[in-house]
């Protein structure tokens, strides 16, 4: 841990005191913990790399056709 000196405006500060009291935390905890939670929510998800695309030439056979469909796989 390191310590380190803030300014908080008093309001926010007064709201930090009730808030650690109620939740029997310390103020350092509350802190560090919004911190955290800002920092993890502005972290943006590597950019996918797009899909390739090719032309395939279309179906060979009509797939909703069984015998169409197992006639073209016993004929490979």
């Amino acid at each position: 841990h390191m310590k380190t000196t803030l300014n908080i405006d008093e309001t926010v500060m007064a709201e930090l005191k009730r808030a650690a009291a109620r939740q029997g935390r310390t103020m350092s905890d509350l802190v560090e913990t919004a911190l955290r939670n800002l920092l993890a929510a502005q972290k943006k998800p590597a950019a996918l790399a797009p899909l390739p695309t090719f032309r395939s030439g279309g179906a060979l056979v009509d797939i909703t056709d069984r015998d169409a469909l197992y006639q073209a796989m016993e004929g490979r």
